[in-house]
Formats: C-alpha cells, structure tokens, sequence
C-alpha cells in the first residue's frame, strides 16, 4: 500500500516537470556524483532551488523519468521509518525497470521528517545513486547538522531570501538597462526592497495584510518549533523577548550581558549561560548572522562584542515597530546580506571599532581587500567626516586602500589625504556582480 502512495506522489512531480518557477541566482550543480544539501532559513526557496535543478537537468536532456521526486510532507508519509525508506527505491525500480538506478537523480524535500533519514540517504549514496538533493525546512536541517549526520560527504548550498536582483526580476525590473526610466524604477525598487521582506512567497503576496500575517506566522515557526522545540527550550516569553532585544539593536554591538541584566531586572528568571546559547542557536537557525570585531589578536577578537544581523529586513520590521532611523539600519542589513551571500568561503567581514568605526572589514585569507561604510547620506558634512574618518584609520590599521562608501542615492569618487574614496548608491552596488570577485 505504501510503496502504491510512492509510485503516485513520483508520477505526479514527474508530470509536472518542467516547473513552472522564477530563475534565482545562484545555480545547484548537476551531475556532480555528490549529496548536494540545500541549508538555510524557512521559507526562502529551498524547494524551489530544487526544482530549477531539476529543470536544468532536463534542459540537459535527462529524461523527467530520470527524476525520482518524493516530498516526506505528505502526511501519508510521515509515520515512515528509516527502514521503510527503502520502498522509495523499490518503488521506482518497479516503475522504471529499465533504468539503472546509477542514473537516477533523487531529490528527497522534507526528508527530516522522518527519523534516521540520514541512514537511508548515506546508504542509498553509497549502494545505488550518486546524485542526491535534499532540503528540508526545520533546525535538523542545518548546515552543522547536515555535516554531522552525513559524515562530510554533501556540498552545501546555503540558500536565503531573494537578492535584489533576484527581487527585481521577481518584479519585473529590467536591470541592465541605462535608461533614466529604468533607472528611476530601480531606484523606486531598492526603496521598497529596502524596508520590505525579500521572502519568495512575501514578494509574491500583494496584500499588504496577508504579507504581515505571513511574517508573523514565519516568525512564530522559527520561534517555537526551530529553537523551542529543536532545542528544549521552554522559557519561551523570555525568548521571544531576547530575541526582539537582538532585533532592536541590529548592526550594533550588541552586550547579551546588558540584556541579561535587563531580563534580571523585570524579574525574570533565566541564566547567563542560556543567552549565549540561545544567540548561537538562532544564528543556527539563520534567523541571525553576526561578526565580530576586527583585530589581529584572534583572543581580542573573541572577547569583542558582536555585531547582529538579521535574515530579512521585513521580518523586523513585521515584529518590531518601525523607527525613524531605521531605514539606515536596514541599508546596513541590505548590504551585510549581500556581502555574505557573495563571499568567498575563505573570506571573513568584521567591523573595525578604534578611535572611530568602520562598517565592514572584508578579508580574504591573511589580507583586508575591502573596507565599507555604509550611510542613508553623505550631504550632511558631519556625517560624511564621520565616514571618511574611519575609513582612513582603519585603512591605516590593516593595510587596505580599497576604500567604498554605500549610501542611499549618492555616486562620487574623491581623494582625500593619499586615499582613493569611491561612493555609491546601493542599488547598484547590489546589482554589481563584480563588487567582490575583482580583488
């Protein structure tokens, strides 16, 4: 009976190919002989980044019967042990026994749902195919998890909510054109992407009610299934409030001390030790990603303050009640996002905090290749002191004359003091496919 349910939900997926889904950025390799894992936030389109793989291979001329699909969210399904997993490879071969299953390519969504499915998934590498998908939406997900449990054998393919070009194309903006039409409506966009969520299914809700509903409900998952219930925490007033804490002082440095002492003062019962551990855990479960201050002193740097980012900038603004300033501090968090999206994996962004501050230290290896301030505006002549003060020390402090102010809407370039200084609005910063890849 059940292997019946799994030759039906493989028919289906497999009628539907090719999917009918919007392009994003970043490609998963095909015919890679490896277990590729797709990490990251709920809802930013892991799925979805299946099946444009999946779409990919076809357009390379793998048959769609080729393509074994089974999403372990079907509630027929959910009861299953890893032993029965096996049904899933019985199945197909009964559907397509002329196909050798070497050549086979499994995409298996919501695997974690069933228990021990990493056995199954090591074991079906191992005896029968070597081109194996998987993604799933909870903290059994995760990029550490997933290392552990499959023993170092997958690619990582972190996935996160759209860029904006990927935000653009969703929209229906045309990007690489230079007419001032074009221009103003990229402009108009970046003002919206800025404040607005880059989840998939958020940019796609037009409705300005149901989108908040969305968030809110997004928001509650990840507070009481991801880290409540993954992690057994039950204080679950107290984290919610830890957690908007972090939220409020996004790109800050943020004291989970000074937090604690304010939960002690309301009364509150919870240990030190339980904050630090919660902080980790939501960076975890990529609701957070945070860097630590710049030094040359790997011990200093650990003893520093960390600066908090969060995964999406109408997430906060759903939970938190928006300020005045907080258009800045989403540009902040716009440009963070997209240097983390873009780095190289041996590159690593700090800020540098001394007599003055600088944003974003970039490093890639032993060498700073990039210093960043990022302000709303620049017309102010305090503020664009401010800026540029930091900017020249800490050039002077790690050796890196690649000097870049991000703004709103401001484009200039100007010596100052032997050093080069090139400003440029953020959208089309963010549009620039060099902006990291040309050191």
């Amino acid at each position: 009976m059940r292997k019946d349910i799994i030759k039906s939900l493989i028919a289906i997926r497999q009628s539907e190919i090719p999917f009918d889904v919007i392009e994003r950025d970043v490609k998963l390799p095909i015919n890679r002989k490896k277990i590729i894992t797709i990490p990251g936030v709920r809802r930013c389109g892991k799925s979805t980044m299946l099946e444009i793989a999946v779409n990919n291979l076809v357009r390379e001329g793998v048959p769609s019967e080729n393509i074994l699909w089974i999403g372990f969210d079907d509630e027929r399904l959910i009861n299953m042990s890893s032993e029965e997993l096996d049904d899933v490879i019985v199945a197909y071969m009964e559907m397509f026994p002329d196909i050798p299953i070497k050549d086979v390519h499994m995409f298996f969504d919501e695997i974690q749902l069933i228990k021990d499915w990493e056995y199954f998934v090591l074991r079906t590498y191992k005896s029968y195919c070597k081109n194996i998908y998987i993604c799933g939406s909870n903290a059994t997900m995760l990029s550490s998890e997933l290392g552990s449990a499959l023993r170092g054998y997958p690619l990582e393919y972190e996935t996160y909510p759209l860029s904006f070009h990927e935000f653009c194309r969703f929209k229906g903006i045309v990007t690489d054109s230079f007419l001032e039409q074009d221009k103003a409506r990229l402009k108009s966009a970046f003002e919206t992407y800025n404040q607005a969520s880059a989840f998939p299914e958020i940019v796609l809700t037009s409705s300005k009610l149901e989108q908040l509903k969305l968030l809110h409900g997004y928001f509650d998952t990840m507070i009481l299934r991801d880290l409540a219930e993954h992690y057994q925490i039950t204080n679950i007033g107290v984290v919610r409030y830890f957690i908007k804490r972090i939220m409020a002082n996004l790109t800050k440095p943020t004291s989970i001390n000074a937090i604690y002492n304010d939960i002690k003062s309301q009364g509150l019962k919870v240990s030190k030790d339980d904050l630090y551990l919660w902080a980790d855990y939501a960076c975890s479960i990529f609701l957070f990603m945070r860097i630590a201050k710049y030094d040359r002193s790997l011990s200093k740097e650990r003893r520093s303050l960390d600066k908090f980012y969060c995964i999406d900038n109408g997430l906060r603004n759903a939970i938190l009640m928006p300020q005045s300033n907080d258009r800045g501090k989403n540009l902040e968090n716009t440009v963070f996002m997209q240097l983390n999206r873009n780095k190289l994996p041996s590159d690593k962004i700090s800020y540098y905090q001394g007599n003055t501050e600088c944003d974003f230290v970039l490093q890639r290896e032993e060498r700073v290749i990039l210093l960043i301030q990022v302000t709303w505006s620049i017309a102010d002549d305090e503020t664009r002191k401010r800026e540029i003060k930091g900017l020249q020390e800490a050039s002077s402090i790690t050796g890196c004359d690649n000097l870049l102010i991000i703004t709103n809407d401001e484009k200039d370039s100007f010596h100052i003091k032997g050093k080069h200084i090139n400003v440029m609005p953020a959208w089309e910063w963010l549009l620039d496919n060099r902006s990291l890849t040309n050191f």
